[in-house]
């Protein structure tokens, strides 16, 4: 069970990875679509990793709610906790 600073540090290097976005520039405040230019199947990607890396689920259905960098690492730290 990753805790929440575990998230924040590893969750960056996971979009680094998919998407090529600087870690530097993945921060809390970040929109995917917005601030970071990560298109729809970048993001799932991201997400598939995210769980694969974490232990949990994120459906479809809340995948389109989480809208920035801070929304994903609070909702994978609560499905892990």
């Amino acid at each position: 069970m990753a805790t929440l600073e575990e998230i924040r540090v590893a969750f960056p290097q996971i979009v680094n990875e998919i998407a090529g976005v600087p870690v530097a520039e993945v921060q809390l405040d970040k929109a995917f679509s917005g601030d970071l230019d990560i298109d729809s199947l970048s993001m799932v990607e991201i997400m598939v990793a995210a769980e694969e890396r974490f232990g949990v689920k994120i459906p479809d259905d809340q995948l389109n709610k989480l809208v920035t960098v801070n929304e994903v690492v609070d909702y994978i730290h609560s499905q892990a906790a």
